[in-house]
């Protein structure tokens, strides 16, 4: 791929301008480089002749991202106030005082505190509403969840004093906490859908990810697992290293998992190492457009060596490997520099030479029909390959291809049930109903199997909901023909969060699943004798 001059930015030249200056090999750029005589022409008038005065630092923070977005879409730049945040999902942990919040009416309300973190282990209880860290009140001061971050997190063994009020407490009550590492998991959901069948929902790729889905793996088995739902829908990806780690986990010693190949880069091969712990057993890997990178890594090496049968929709068709590059201020670009291809020689990169459309590509798969119809999605039939195994045809030039496909369920998604989804008041309200009944629930439900037996949201139970939204949002009055198509979604997914809110985010999969057509298709395959007929190494 070339770069079109033509397109570059002024931010572009007045960048290369300074860091060229900067270069001990800038006056030989300068003298060889074409572009580098022009540029530092400009750059000279600009100095000696600009109307104001140039905000230097500012315009090279541009020019990089323009630079690099002329590229390709992944090659991208991360500002050094960001690069810790940014790494922080990669990395599996950051530092910080250990709880899941939400911000209600203006308040930090605390969802959940990590196990045995700092929060928890000095008192800090769910339900607690945070009103001052330190001595600043932030309580009615329009918080956002970036403020939250900056007041919360630290450095290691740093500490900080916070104040909530807890319901049926007069007094507001200071915690102070030291700050320690917070792990993020990426094993968000594990467990049995019945006697036999497991399930894993796995939503990064990071440094912890291989030992997380290792230890779901051998835990699942100890409780019987035989066959497994491997859940990628909506992973967006990671490092390439913890994708090799986890296809271990399911394919034998020394077959290839993936490979990348650059200009400056020599092709290199990713094989597994070992034995994994779920080699043999039926393997069911969910797939959707949302489903990138690493993600399509893991499920074209299973789908290209027969191991398992991937299940949903075509994915996101990210082929392009970075490498994360420090830069001498702190901040951070990654780079392309190399392409991908899974065992069987799949380039499965979607084209992104018009990058307005390939940000729009969800949009233009829903309305090119390709969602809802496997009849509508576009196949390059000169891409086509062979699996490793079974010669079983699959194809290459914008992501992987399920080998059942699952159309998108819309029939209950009304105009008011899309409407309540992006205000956010079902997810507040569920929050709240826990926090004004957490300890009746706990008392009633001693067990997320004993909740998802006999707690639902009846006619009663739906009419304190909607007095809510109305009292939230006076425009938000319910719709009944609309509530009659989607009562049954929004009642699971109002009982979902619920559960997540008491227990965790596991407890929120196992309830709403079911809801799910991908998981169900899925599952149902696995009950059957469908899987069969893909004809895969069992």
């Amino acid at each position: 791929m070339y770069l079109n001059f033509s397109k570059i930015s002024f931010q572009f030249v007045v960048f290369t301008i300074l860091l060229a200056a900067v270069n001990p090999l800038s006056a030989q750029w300068k003298e060889e480089h074409p572009m580098g005589r022009k540029v530092s022409e400009v750059f000279r008038h600009i100095d000696k002749m600009y109307v104001d005065s140039v905000d230097y630092e500012g315009i090279s923070d541009a020019a990089i991202v323009a630079m690099l977005e002329e590229l390709d879409p992944h090659s991208t730049y991360i500002p050094a106030d960001e690069v810790k945040s940014a790494n922080e999902r990669i990395d599996g942990s950051f530092v910080g005082v250990g709880i899941r919040f939400q911000i209600l009416k203006d308040t930090l309300v605390v969802i959940s505190c990590v196990p045995t973190g700092p929060a928890e282990k000095v008192g800090v209880m769910a339900g607690d509403k945070i009103i001052k860290v330190g001595e600043e009140n932030i309580a009615g001061v329009g918080l956002k969840n970036s403020d939250v971050r900056k007041k919360l997190l630290g450095e290691m063994g740093t500490r900080v004093t916070i104040t909530v009020e807890r319901k049926r407490t007069e007094k507001p009550i200071d915690f102070a906490i030291t700050r320690d590492k917070i792990p993020v998991h990426s094993v968000i959901s594990s467990y049995m859908v019945d006697d036999k069948v497991g399930y894993i929902k796995l939503t990064n790729f990071s440094r912890t990810t291989a030992e997380e889905v290792k230890e779901a793996i051998v835990q699942l088995k100890k409780e019987g697992m035989k066959d497994l739902i491997f859940d990628l829908q909506g992973n967006t990806g990671g490092l390439l290293f913890a994708a090799k780690y986890v296809c271990e986990e399911f394919l034998g010693n020394d077959k290839l998992i993936v490979y990348s190949e650059g200009r400056s880069q020599p092709r290199a091969e990713l094989k597994a190492d070992g034995n994994g712990n779920f080699e043999k057993g039926r393997l069911v890997v969910l797939i959707d457009e949302g489903s990138a990178s690493a993600s399509e890594i893991v499920a074209g090496a299973i789908q290209d060596w027969d191991r398992g049968l991937v299940v949903g929709r075509r994915s996101f068709g990210k082929g392009l490997v970075q490498r994360p590059i420090n830069l001498s201020d702190g901040s951070q670009i990654r780079l392309t520099i190399a392409r991908y291809f899974t065992p069987s020689g799949r380039f499965i990169q979607k084209p992104y030479d018009d990058l307005d459309s390939y940000r729009k590509d969800y949009y233009e798969r829903y309305k090119g029909g390709e969602l809802t119809h496997k009849d509508s999605v576009k196949i390059n039939e000169d891409l086509k390959f062979e699996t490793k195994l079974k010669k079983r045809t699959v194809y290459g030039g914008g992501g992987i291809m399920p080998d059942e496909f699952v159309p998108l369920d819309t029939s209950e998604y009304s105009d008011y049930y899309r409407k309540l989804s992006r205000s956010g008041l079902i997810n507040s309200y569920a929050v709240n109903y826990v926090n004004d009944n957490r300890e009746s629930l706990k008392e009633k439900y001693k067990t997320l199997e004993a909740f998802k037996n006999t707690f639902y949201p009846d006619d009663v139970f739906m009419e304190t909901f909607f007095e809510y939204v109305v009292k939230e949002d006076s425009a938000m009055q319910v719709v009944e023909e609309d509530y009659e198509i989607s009562k049954s979604i929004l009642q699971v997914r109002i009982k979902a969060l619920i559960a997540q809110n008491i227990w965790d985010y596991s407890a929120y999969f196992q309830i709403i699943n079911p809801k799910n057509e991908i998981f169900q298709t899925g599952y149902e395959l696995l009950k059957s004798n469908d899987y069969k007929k893909h004809n895969l190494k069992m």
